[in-house]
């Protein structure tokens, strides 16, 4: 079911592309603040790297579907079904964090090398997915 009075591009959305892939980086730094957030205070604790990656995925991803949602991107779907497609992209996400995230490891990287390549690598593919299938 369409969202009421979102009768805009589903390409274009809310603003240009560049303003738009502009706010996905901006509001993303608040994703990426939550998830580094829990990752660096579950370490603290003593969780492994690979779950403190993954528990810090999930708090960036509830931070990144709220702004998304709210301020990104214009949806012409109500939230609950956007959230229903967010949560199979991020499953993909998911998967793509941690296995790129194990793989840059396992050649050596440090863990926070490791996690900021991680991160930048999946920012682009992200934004796309989100903009031509999540949110419209």
């Amino acid at each position: 079911m369409n969202r009421p009075g979102a009768a805009r591009s589903a390409w274009f959305g809310r603003y240009g592309v560049i303003t738009s892939f502009v706010l996905h980086c901006v509001t993303g730094l608040a994703a990426v603040a939550a998830h580094y957030g829990i990752m660096w205070a579950v370490l603290r604790a003593g969780t492994p790297s690979l779950a403190a990656t993954c528990l810090g995925f999930a708090g960036g991803a509830a931070t990144r579907f709220f702004l998304s949602y709210h301020t990104v991107f214009a949806p012409t779907r109500r939230a609950r079904s956007a959230a229903l497609r967010f949560v199979g992209a991020l499953g993909l996400q998911f998967l793509a964090n941690a296995g790129l995230f194990w793989a840059l490891t396992q050649l050596g990287l440090p863990v926070w090398p490791a996690q900021v390549i991680t991160t930048i690598a999946l920012t682009v593919i992200n934004y796309l997915i989100y903009r031509l299938w999540v949110f419209t």
